[in-house]
């Protein structure tokens, strides 16, 4: 019987699912958005979402509770000091994911995933802002 047993084991060993969540979980710091399959997409809000309400308490205790699910220090410090900053007032979800139909080549049910806040920190529009100008 399956009761109370959370999380798909999408087809990995333990040790490597935990080290593809840290990889994806790594680049949606970085990049703020990726495509993926649905199921892994899922999996990784699992994943991503607790590390935000840990960058939200932003002491030490929850720096290293948070560097013990992702080694990463710059991803780390960036969940804690320019991510975490703009959902101090939402309660949770942060990550919304789309589905974008089905993938070329394997037909596997792909998706994006990304923070339902604008997180980028550079000097560029985003992408609606851009077509906005340009169409005045």
């Amino acid at each position: 019987m399956r009761h109370r047993i959370s999380g798909k084991k999408l087809g990995k060993s333990t040790p490597h699912r935990y080290a593809m969540l840290r990889n994806m979980a790594k680049s949606l710091v970085e990049h703020g958005r990726i495509e993926t399959t649905v199921d892994r997409a899922k999996t990784l809000r699992q994943f991503v979402e607790p590390l935000i309400t840990l960058g939200k308490k932003g002491d030490v205790s929850a720096r290293r509770l948070a560097l013990r699910r992702l080694p990463d220090k710059k991803a780390v410090h960036r969940i804690f000091d320019e991510i975490s900053p703009k959902f101090k007032n939402r309660p949770g979800g942060y990550t919304r994911i789309l589905k974008t139909g089905y993938r070329e080549g394997d037909n596997a049910n792909s998706a994006i995933i990304e923070f339902v806040e604008d997180i980028s920190t550079s000097g560029q529009p985003a992408e609606g802002e851009e077509t906005a100008e340009k169409s005045e």
